[in-house]
């Protein structure tokens, strides 16, 4: 796998940004989205609760280093990662892949799940992110999910335990899915073979490839590895979807898409 050396390309989406006129698309004062319009490039959520690690992750994932000093995201925090589609193929292409770091909380008031919904325009893809070490995150995802694809409202689902869960609702969903457990070094080692299982659980019901790792050691992410291997296919399947698909309602993100009830969710 090629290593890309680029310029870090970070920012950051507030509140106020919504209100002061500045691009829908890229949020930054005075329209920067010229400068990129000869790029072809990818949108991908990244959802889940506060303090399970989606800066450090997505730090990792877009510079390939450790994030010393991690802090609470406010609003949305937008970086890049360089990605070559089907690498060492007649085909290989290089993108851009935009991760947008959604911060707050799944249980928070209708005001800020309103503002967050502007964030869920246009994507492509979705990183669903967990602590391992912490149920009640991963049993959020699903809420999350929800709040993401249904971003017109608030969830409807309920969540009952061992329930039973409709896993076809997301096997029609043509926006891809990963899912990234963290913390997997802070697991007791008399609890990790349960933890897999319930991880498991939740790969099945998203119907997404699952990884798990330590934010802080980029060698669960290096090349070559099993977790290198589906990050790659996630990002060529996202690219897939929006730039090879025939289907125009699975070109633009999820905008014109089916809406997602849950009946109900299992998880033990």
């Amino acid at each position: 796998m090629k290593q890309h050396v680029v310029k870090p390309i970070q920012w950051s989406i507030s509140q106020s940004d919504l209100t002061y006129g500045r691009c829908y698309c890229c949020f930054l004062p005075g329209c920067c989205c010229h400068k990129m319009a000869s790029l072809d490039r990818v949108k991908v959520l990244v959802l889940g609760d506060s303090g399970v690690g989606k800066s450090s992750l997505v730090h990792l994932l877009c510079q390939n280093q450790v994030l010393g000093n991690p802090s609470w995201t406010v609003g949305c925090s937008v970086d890049v990662r360089v990605h070559d589609y089907k690498e060492g193929t007649p085909e290989e292409k290089t993108y851009y892949t935009e991760l947008w770091d959604v911060g707050g909380s799944v249980g928070c008031v209708s005001s800020v799940k309103s503002t967050r919904a502007v964030f869920y325009n246009s994507v492509n893809g979705i990183i669903l992110v967990h602590d391992l070490t912490n149920k009640k995150s991963s049993q959020n995802l699903y809420r999350w999910s929800l709040e993401a694809l249904n971003r017109d409202s608030s969830p409807t689902g309920v969540i009952v335990s061992n329930g039973d869960y409709d896993r076809e609702q997301f096997a029609e969903n043509p926006v891809p899915l990963l899912l990234i457990g963290t913390k997997f070094d802070q697991i007791p080692d008399n609890k990790r073979s349960d933890v897999l299982t319930r991880t498991a659980f939740l790969s099945e019901d998203f119907n997404a490839e699952e990884i798990n790792l330590d934010c802080t050691n980029p060698r669960y992410l290096a090349a070559g590895t099993s977790n290198a291997v589906k990050l790659s296919r996630f990002f060529d399947k996202v690219i897939e979807k929006r730039y090879f698909t025939r289907d125009p309602s699975q070109m633009t993100g999820f905008t014109d898409r089916k809406r997602f009830n849950f009946k109900s969710l299992h998880y033990d």
